[in-house]
């Protein structure tokens, strides 16, 4: 579970609420990507073959998105940058006031994401057209890519960590 992706990623109880959150907040992603998907594309709502299997799609498994989802949380933990714990007035366990800002800015990123056409595209192609037993290389490089021009990150390659620019 535990995985680097930038020298100082130590935030584990950030992480932990984040890999607990996978699964609800990447179904929540399909769902978002593929009604936003038909309400660009078949405003109209005519089920074609290609509507019926966009919105039919039986295929619950989203293994397919986790490299994706476990990078988009490693830029949140690089961007919230502190693994100092602060002390919460309101109650809360840490790992539930993470898990909170979590669900949040990934609602808000994902919204914004879904006004891009190339994400939309790439989401369907890794949840609807491939088959599940499947990779699709290319979709989930297009994704990364998608991630580091997002947030104007870098990859390095020989490190295996992402480097903010500038």
């Amino acid at each position: 579970m535990t995985r680097k992706f930038f020298p100082l990623d130590k935030n584990y109880l950030l992480e932990q609420a984040q890999f607990r959150l996978r699964n609800p907040l990447l179904s929540q992603l399909r769902e978002k990507v593929r009604s936003r998907f038909l309400e660009i594309n078949n405003p109209l709502g005519l089920m074609d073959s290609f509507a019926l299997r966009i919105e039919e799609n039986p295929n619950n498994a989203l293994e397919s998105l986790y490299p994706f989802y476990d990078m988009l949380s490693a830029v949140y933990r690089l961007q919230k940058g502190t693994n100092q714990l602060e002390i919460l007035w309101n109650g809360k366990d840490h790992s539930d006031q993470f898990a909170e800002e979590w669900k949040a800015v990934f609602s808000d990123w994902t919204e914004s994401f879904c006004r891009d056409n190339s994400f939309l595209q790439a989401i369907l192609d890794l949840t609807v057209f491939y088959p599940s037993n499947s990779k699709s290389p290319m979709a989930e490089s297009r994704m990364q890519a998608f991630i580091l021009r997002r947030f104007d990150l870098k990859w390095h390659k020989t490190k295996h960590v992402l480097l903010a620019q500038g």
